[in-house]
């Protein structure tokens, strides 16, 4: 049976104005200049570290972590929306394929929003930020998460919307579908994916009809 990856952020949620939120608070929190909404953007899907260290935070980056974590928790469900067509991706998908979710953000809320959306259960694992040393674009996230599934490789896709997907699904062996989101430039996209569709349901649509 085939085996579908998602990303989350840009993939299947919209948590932008969450991640805005909790970067604005923690740099106020630390009495920060805050560089920014556009910014914060470009670096999304970076682990939360990286991201606070290309923002300019040199020292006690943990701290800044933490702040934000907190912060995130509290906001994350009000501010977070699904993506047009997602829901409806993931039932169709589930009808021929087995799922999993592998991320950079923290797995224990990821957990929590999908659950809050009422998709948890479709996914039979979900690799977040904490869950290996080495996040995406290295591929030790999705090789986790087909060791988890005990799934064939050459039956494995993964969806995604910006290059740290692509260059980890292609790292890791598996095919690999690119989905629009302004997370990302597109004309990057397109060089990191042979395959790009406008959202995540034309992503499986195309996958269940190959």
């Amino acid at each position: 049976m085939r085996v579908i990856l998602f990303d989350l952020d840009g993939t299947i949620i919209d948590s932008t104005e969450a991640i805005l939120d909790g970067f604005r608070f923690t740099f106020e929190k630390f009495n920060k200049i805050y560089p920014g909404d556009d910014e914060v953007k470009k670096l999304i899907g970076l682990p939360l570290d990286i991201m606070f260290s290309k923002l300019g935070i040199d020292k006690n980056i943990d701290e800044f972590v933490n702040i934000y974590k907190n912060r995130y928790k509290v906001i994350s469900k009000d501010k977070t929306k699904l993506l047009p067509n997602s829901k409806e991706a993931i039932i169709e998908a589930s009808k021929f394929a087995r799922l999993g979710i592998v991320t950079t953000k923290t797995a224990l809320y990821s957990k929590e929003l999908l659950k809050h959306f009422g998709l948890m259960d479709y996914f039979e694992v979900l690799i977040g930020r904490e869950d290996v040393e080495n996040p995406k674009p290295h591929p030790e996230p999705i090789l986790k998460a087909i060791h988890l599934m005990n799934a064939n490789k050459e039956a494995t896709w993964m969806i995604g919307d910006t290059c740290l997907d692509m260059v980890s699904a292609k790292e890791a062996g598996v095919k690999y579908i690119g989905v629009k989101f302004e997370y990302e430039n597109e004309e990057n996209l397109h060089k990191c994916a042979e395959i790009v569709k406008k959202d995540v349901l034309e992503a499986i649509l195309y996958i269940k009809n190959i």
